[in-house]
C-alpha cells in the first residue's frame, strides 16, 4: 500500500508547530515575543540559512515597530511562508565539507578556534564576537579545544524535509 501524501492543511499545521516550537525555545518572558537578535538563531533552527541581507530584510518585515521585539503573529505567517516556499535552504553536508577543508589548509582534520575565528569574522558575512563565541562553545572539542569539522557536520546540516 502506497503511503498517501500529508494534505497541505497537515503540513501547514506541522510547519506552524515546528515554528511556535522554535520560537517560544526564546521567549524567556512568556509573552509570545522574543528579543530581534534572536531571531537568525531561531531561523537557523528551523533549517533555513539565508544571507545575512535576507535574514536582515526579514526582520524589517516582522520586527515590531522598531522596538528590538518580533511578536509571534508577525513571525509565524512569516516564516512559514518562507518554510514552505523552502526558501533559504539548508548548504549540504559535502559541500560544508568542502569548505573546511579549504580553510584546513594543512590537511590536520581540524581548526583551530582563532583560526575560525579570524575566518568568520573577517572574510564574507562577517560574525560578530558574540555570534563566534556561541559558535565556538558549541563546536569546539572542549577537550583539546580544537574543531574537528568532519564531526560536526551533522550539528550544521539539516535534514531538509519538514
Amino acid at each position: 500500500m502506497a503511503e498517501s501524501k500529508p494534505s497541505a492543511e497537515a503540513m501547514v499545521s506541522d510547519v506552524h508547530k515546528k515554528i511556535k516550537a522554535a520560537f517560544e525555545a526564546f521567549d524567556y518572558e512568556t509573552n509570545n515575543t522574543v528579543d530581534v537578535r534572536e531571531i537568525g538563531t531561531i531561523i537557523y533552527s528551523l533549517g533555513c540559512f539565508p544571507s545575512q541581507t535576507d535574514l536582515h530584510d526579514f526582520i524589517a518585515e516582522v520586527e515590531e515597530d522598531h522596538t528590538g521585539y518580533i511578536h509571534l503573529d508577525k513571525f509565524l505567517p512569516a516564516m512559514a511562508k518562507i518554510l514552505l516556499e523552502h526558501k533559504y535552504p539548508p548548504i549540504p553536508e559535502d559541500i560544508l565539507l568542502q569548505a573546511f577543508e579549504v580553510l584546513d589548509k594543512e590537511k590536520k582534520g581540524y581548526l583551530e578556534p582563532e583560526e575560525l575565528a579570524n575566518y568568520m569574522t573577517q572574510e564574507g558575512e562577517l560574525f560578530t564576537q558574540e555570534e563566534m563565541d556561541e559558535m565556538l562553545t558549541a563546536l569546539a572539542d572542549h577537550e583539546k579545544d580544537l574543531i574537528y569539522y568532519k564531526d560536526i557536520l551533522s550539528q550544521l546540516t539539516i535534514d531538509p524535509e519538514l
